[in-house]
């Protein structure tokens, strides 16, 4: 137990970003349940096997692009911080947690003007993903999957900014990976069950119950860098106050000044 605590600090993150997959799942099937309704239907209902071994290869391709992406974007966030304090992009990783809740509860649809701007990259990538269809083996289906991970997806944008914040390309992979793993269970299950799934995400409650979830996630991301700001800061005032000390005690100098009457 003991040891599990001492890598929490260090798992935390991942654990985070898992979570805002699983979370998220209902806008990635939005996003992805199309295709994976489209994989699933290919493929006749007898040959089940080989529907679950494309439906895996598609979404392990497309967790290892979002590996690739996090890996970049760690590589970029390295540079352009120089290793400094990187709270300012948890900050900003907290505030995209927030505006996708609002988008999933429908109460602003903000968040569409970033996944708008991804698209400018997509038009080049997506007739890629079309050559590849329809998919007949797991090797088609991982090399689309590796394609369809770069559809742009605030949700993404989200979790990379998150791995962003973590300063090191590394750590920016592994939440990207976890984030991955969290929307897998969402994203296989609308392959197989599209249609049931649609209904039950339709449902006004669930989605608000979610959408708070992760408005409530983005508040912590941002109250943890705010924080710590505190209490540096306050560690800072309590050093000056010693220094304050050690000048108030200056008993040397008047033991200096006594010697200088005698």
């Amino acid at each position: 137990m003991d040891i599990l605590m001492d890598q929490l600090p260090f798992l935390m993150p991942f654990v985070s970003a898992f979570l805002v997959g699983l979370l998220g799942g209902m806008h990635c099937i939005g996003m992805c349940g199309g295709i994976m309704a489209a994989l699933s239907f290919s493929i006749p209902e007898a040959e089940r096997g080989k529907r679950w071994r494309i439906l895996l290869s598609y979404n392990i391709g497309r967790i290892a692009s979002y590996g690739l992406i996090g890996l970049l974007a760690g590589l970029l966030s390295l540079q352009l911080s120089g290793g400094h304090d990187l709270s300012a992009m948890r900050v900003i990783a907290g505030l995209l947690l927030i505006a996708m809740g609002l988008y999933l509860a429908g109460w602003w649809q903000g968040l569409t003007y970033l996944e708008k701007l991804g698209g400018l990259l997509w038009r080049y990538v997506q007739p890629l993903g079309k050559r590849l269809m329809p998919v007949k083996n797991t090797g088609q289906g991982m090399l689309l999957g590796m394609i369809w991970g770069w559809l742009p997806c605030g949700l993404v944008y989200t979790a990379l900014a998150y791995g962003m914040a973590q300063g090191n390309p590394a750590g920016s992979m592994g939440v990207m990976l976890a984030f991955g793993l969290g929307t897998l269970p969402t994203v296989l299950a609308s392959g197989l069950f599209a249609e049931k799934l649609k209904h039950i995400i339709q449902k006004k409650a669930l989605r608000t119950f979610m959408a708070l979830l992760i408005i409530a996630f983005g508040v912590w991301t941002i109250w943890v860098p705010y924080n710590h700001s505190k209490m540096d800061h306050g560690s800072m005032d309590h050093g000056s106050m010693d220094h304050e000390n050690m000048d108030h005690g200056s008993m040397d100098h008047s033991q200096m000044n006594h010697h200088n009457h005698h």
